[in-house]
């Protein structure tokens, strides 16, 4: 799952729907408004369903299992454009978060309908399916791109083997399209070492990164169990150095 961390979501009841050839989007929530999930922007967040990693700090695992058949209320997307309909001039935008949103062939789509009502269209994703992602990336004008830890290491964090060799190409897609963007990482010092994030500052400003964000780990009742309970907020001295090297940086 990516790693934004968000309001938490608005489950949907049913409602009627356009019967359609790809399966509407898969939604696992909503948020109606949003400043904190696209930075400078007032947006909605529609947040998809499913996600393969099993993050240890995912803040959201209600997310993670993908729905089919009877478990999907394919009726959802149809109230979430109802709302935004009625949001339209209200509203800059509409993040696509998840769970993984380039999980589900909709997505497109989707984003489509939204930018046909006159939105701006923003994208978090962890970058699981490079191919998917570069086919909406013209439909984006801003993408969120999770850099979990040094890409030889992602089975520590997702839980899945070498899950990082498509973040890898995602990264250079985000970076080759122009697109404004940011690179977000979450730290928590039992998961990536001060070395391991002096390795990644130096291989982000050679890749031309332009902004990285630097997240401070937040407990859920899921994770404290292996995590801790609290908060962990990276160092000011470990900050120093990563803006020393490393592309702009900021924390959250």
């Amino acid at each position: 799952m990516n790693d934004s961390i968000s309001s938490s979501p608005i489950a949907f009841r049913p409602a009627q729907a356009e019967p359609r050839l790809i399966p509407p989007l898969d939604v696992g929530g909503f948020t109606p408004l949003s400043t904190t999930d696209w930075p400078g922007q007032l947006a909605a967040v529609v947040f998809v369903q499913g996600c393969p990693w099993r993050c240890h700090y995912c803040h959201n695992p209600s997310l993670q299992p993908r729905q089919t058949g009877c478990g999907r209320d394919t009726q959802a997307w149809g109230q979430v454009l109802g709302t935004l309909q009625q949001r339209q001039g209200l509203l800059d935008g509409v993040v696509f978060s998840g769970g993984e949103p380039t999980l589900d062939a909709a997505l497109a789509p989707a984003m489509r309908e939204v930018r046909a009502l006159g939105f701006q269209v923003g994208l978090h994703t962890a970058g699981l399916y490079p191919q998917r992602l570069a086919s909406v990336l013209p439909l984006v004008d801003w993408v969120a791109l999770d850099i979990k830890t040094e890409f030889e290491d992602y089975k520590a964090i997702t839980s899945v083997p070498r899950s990082g060799e498509p973040v890898r190409e995602s990264l250079a897609l985000v970076l080759a399209s122009g697109k404004a963007h940011e690179l977000r990482t979450t730290w928590h010092p039992d998961l990536i070492a001060e070395a391991t994030l002096m390795h990644m500052a130096r291989m982000l400003k050679a890749a031309g990164a332009q902004h990285w964000v630097l997240q401070g780990y937040r407990a859920t009742p899921v994770t404290e169990a292996t995590l801790g309970s609290g908060e962990r907020t990276p160092p000011d001295e470990l900050v120093a150095k990563l803006r020393h090297i490393g592309p702009a940086l900021s924390v959250r």
